[in-house]
């Protein structure tokens, strides 16, 4: 079942998060504290835009999600004013750039590096993940149509997602649902990816 995310989803949804967080892989070796990337993946979207947070329902738990925004420039505001001070006394700022954690704490304080001019016809993004059992079944795609038509009853004209290049799993699944290469310079592990919401 495909349903708006409830406030009781989130630790399964945590779940989900963390084991598809390398590259579309089990990334709960790289980082000690297992909420660090739903916290920056995961949770502000929810907690800043719930009606954009849809997950699939296995009949027992959510086993994937797909959690976004109406409105990149918007999200990048709130989160700064509302996301980071609500998490700042557990995750600060990084001092160096060393360690895996290092480097996702500095997307977490950094959230303007989310506005990219290339972007600006696409207002939108979106993050989706599924748990791997549960890839393959259609069930993406529905979580995607749910999104779109989400996001098209807003009046919303375009979407963009950053998938990291090497997952080409992922590549072939957003290939089948016409999104295309959005041309961004200095994106380094990211390829940028877009579609109309219609």
């Amino acid at each position: 079942m495909i349903r708006l995310a409830e406030p009781a989803d989130l630790p399964a949804l945590y779940d989900v998060c963390v084991r598809t967080a390398d590259a579309g892989g089990d990334a709960r070796h790289l980082y000690p504290d297992q909420d660090l990337m739903p916290t920056i993946f995961l949770a502000p979207y929810v907690a800043l835009d719930p009606s954009l947070a849809f997950v699939v329902d296995d009949g027992s738990r959510a086993v994937g999600y797909v959690v976004g925004t109406a409105s990149t420039e918007e999200l990048v505001r709130r989160w700064r004013s509302e996301w980071l001070p609500a998490v700042i006394d557990r995750y600060p700022a990084p001092t160096s750039s060393e360690t895996p954690t290092d480097q996702m704490l500095g997307l977490l304080h950094r959230p303007e590096r989310m506005i990219i001019p290339e972007l600006a016809e696409y207002p939108a993004h979106l993050h989706i993940d599924l748990l791997p059992e549960y890839q393959g079944k259609g069930l993406g795609r529905q979580l995607m149509a749910r999104f779109l038509a989400a996001l098209a009853a807003r009046g919303v004209p375009a979407v963009h997602l950053g998938m990291v290049t090497a997952n080409v799993g992922a590549r072939k699944f957003y290939d089948r649902l016409g999104f295309h290469v959005i041309d961004v310079p200095d994106a380094g592990v990211l390829t940028y990816l877009g579609r109309a919401t219609s």
